[in-house]
């Protein structure tokens, strides 16, 4: 019965090998003491010198975790450069597949994870065993064919550089220095602010103080009616007290024609400020204002002329309608706000009912991962026994998986010679093709030297009254050409005098609709003026009488709901204080105090901009007496 050849030995000194991962040095030892006993139990190691350790020390590291990135070309070199018997005897040993998938594998798996091992150590290093065993061969054909003598190098001598003196250097020619013209000074004006800035920040300053003091005003009388003073007129006193009386003066107003007299001069005060200065855009727009309001004023005195009726009835039921409105508003105003407070209160009662249900949940939440837990522990255990089973049978499997290696390892040789001898085709058909290339481009070539060495005509006449003769449309000689453009150039400069002209004439015509349109904004705004002091005078005139408003039934269920919804609110937060620890409770009344004195200061400031954004429409439209009744009164009733 013949012997199985022994395994390959390791190669000494590989159990002390640092690649990055100190418990690697302890599986190579035991790797290397276990191919010692199947080979030999005689022959004894002896250690090599320090040289030969850091060689195996660094293959074993590039072999490991850089051979992707080297590639074969530059490990073959790494390993051509070193003594070809220990690295015959080192691949031998680390590229052998029997000993990667048992000895290497399970030390490694016992240190490290079994996949990771696998994936990122084993299944690389199977990889390249197909083309590393070329390199093998390679080696065994260089130990067959080696001299026993050894020549040795020479020793390089160095030579003295033979140099140039270097010549010196010349000086610099001087240049001159180029004088630089003295600047332009910065105007004053560009760091001064005009004086139009100036007057308009006091103006607006002015103004600013004169709407504190007003609205400061406003606040503390709060909209307090006071007694109609009596209008003095032609040496009589009248006393408007009533709304009647305010009726009949209106009436006859509209009916009384006024007699046109020019204002006196000194009565008008100029001011300080000076003009502004409009541009056309805003001319215009003022003077289409202007002349819009003069056609719709000329409508209405010729309706008034053809005996259309008066419009007083129209105008009253007009006003009721709008204070009616106003009412309205003020009642859905009210409505929406207390429609707020009561999905508030809402709120806050379906929030406490979650936190509720929500603790619920938690608590069922809880026993289920506990249950789960202990369910998940019970299986990790069964997973477990299992695995370990499956460990064992694989180890029972690997004991005989050496006839198949052996099987494998012939066939990948046979297939190693068909890759060998079709890549030797290739490279033969490839080599001729690039000769055809080479032949056809030196034939190319011959033929373009050829062309340019044959003699050019230089010396041509050229006649520029003579036309080319290409047959184009328009074709003509360049004298022809040159008058053309002459004659384009003055129709050019003709047409350009025409629209300079043209523009002229454009810009004259809008500067004096301009002056025209500037005389009748001039016109409309000294009558604007009139008029306004008319209505100012008639607007002082008029009494002030406060009217209560009438409690709105919608309004009041509201209110009575958003009471009930507090008062269980209350009883909801009671109870649940109860139940809770003081920690808990003061945390929760200072979050709740906090909260309420927001929504106070929050509802103030409301009142407050409501307060002053009436008082600005009473100032700039001051209405009638009825309609300022009914926003004091619902103010009055919020606070």
């Amino acid at each position: 019965m013949p012997v199985p050849p022994p395994a390959p030995r390791p190669p000494p000194h590989l159990g002390t090998l640092h690649c990055g991962h100190g418990p690697l040095q302890e599986i190579h030892r035991d790797s290397d003491s276990a191919a010692e006993q199947i080979q030999t139990r005689k022959r004894q190691r002896r250690p090599d010198p320090g040289g030969d350790e850091c060689h195996f020390a660094v293959v074993c590291c590039l072999s490991t975790f850089h051979l992707e990135e080297l590639g074969l070309r530059n490990f073959s070199k790494i390993i051509k450069s070193l003594d070809p018997a220990k690295m015959h005897k080192f691949l031998r040993f680390f590229f052998n597949v029997m000993n990667l998938n048992t000895w290497i594998k399970d030390k490694w798996s016992q240190l490290y994870d079994f996949m990771f091992v696998k994936q990122h150590w084993i299944d690389p290093l199977l990889k390249w065993q197909p083309k590393v065993q070329q390199l093998i061969h390679y080696l065994d054909e260089v130990l067959a064919n080696r001299h026993v003598s050894l020549k040795t190098s020479k020793v390089t001598k160095p030579k003295e550089f033979n140099l140039t003196v270097p010549r010196p250097r010349g000086l610099p020619v001087p240049q001159p220095i180029p004088q630089q013209k003295k600047p332009r000074p910065v105007p004053p004006s560009t760091y001064k602010q005009p004086k139009e800035v100036q007057l308009l920040e006091e103006k607006k300053f002015k103004n600013r103080r004169e709407a504190e003091e007003r609205l400061l005003r406003a606040n503390i009388e709060q909209f307090q009616n006071t007694s109609p003073k009596p209008e003095v007129g032609d040496g009589s006193i009248t006393l408007l007290g009533t709304k009647t009386s305010v009726m009949e003066k209106k009436r006859k107003a509209s009916k009384q024609v006024f007699p046109t007299r020019k204002a006196p001069e000194e009565s008008v005060q100029k001011p300080d400020i000076p003009p502004i200065r409009l541009n056309a855009a805003s001319i215009l727009r003022e003077g289409a204002l202007y002349q819009r309001k003069a056609q719709e004023e000329l409508r209405r005195v010729n309706e008034l002329a053809q005996g259309s009726g008066d419009f007083s009835e129209f105008l009253e039921w007009q006003k009721q309608m709008r204070e009616k409105d106003l009412e309205q508003e003020l009642a859905e105003h009210e409505y929406r706000k207390l429609r707020g407070k009561l999905s508030y209160e809402e709120a806050i009662l379906a929030h406490q009912n979650q936190i509720q249900e929500n603790k619920k949940k938690a608590d069922r939440k809880k026993e289920e991962t506990a249950v789960l837990m202990r369910r998940w522990a019970e299986k990790r255990l069964q997973e477990e026994k299992e695995m370990r089973e499956l460990v064992e049978q694989v180890m029972e499997g690997h004991k005989n998986a050496k006839q198949a290696q052996t099987k494998l390892q012939k066939c990948k040789r046979q297939i190693v010679e068909e890759v060998a001898e079709e890549s030797r085709k290739l490279l033969c058909q490839g080599r001729e093709q690039a000769q055809e290339d080479l032949n056809r481009r030196c034939q190319l070539i011959h033929q373009i030297r050829a062309l340019e060495s044959l003699p050019a005509m230089r010396n041509k006449c050229v006649d520029l009254t003579q036309t080319p003769g290409y047959g184009f449309h328009g074709e003509m000689s360049i004298v022809e050409l040159r008058e053309r453009l002459i004659l384009l150039k003055e129709t050019q400069k003709r047409i350009e005098e025409d629209k300079r002209d043209h523009i002229i004439q454009e810009k004259q015509a809008k500067e004096q609709l301009l002056l025209d349109k500037l005389e009748q904004i001039c016109l409309a705004r000294q009558v604007a003026g009139k008029t306004a002091a008319l209505k100012y005078e008639e607007k002082k005139a008029k009494p002030q009488v406060a009217k209560a408003a009438r409690p709105d039934e919608r309004l009041l269920d509201l209110q009575r709901k958003v009471e009930e919804k507090s008062l269980e609110r209350k009883k909801h937060t009671k109870a649940l204080k109860v139940a809770k620890p003081a920690g808990e409770s003061s945390v929760l009344r200072r979050c709740s105090e906090k909260h309420q004195s927001s929504l106070e200061e929050r509802h103030w400031q409301e009142i407050q901009g409501n307060r002053q954004r009436l008082l600005r429409t009473i100032q700039d439209h001051p209405p009638s007496p009825e309609r300022v009744a009914k926003p004091v009164a619902g103010l009055a009733a919020t606070t």
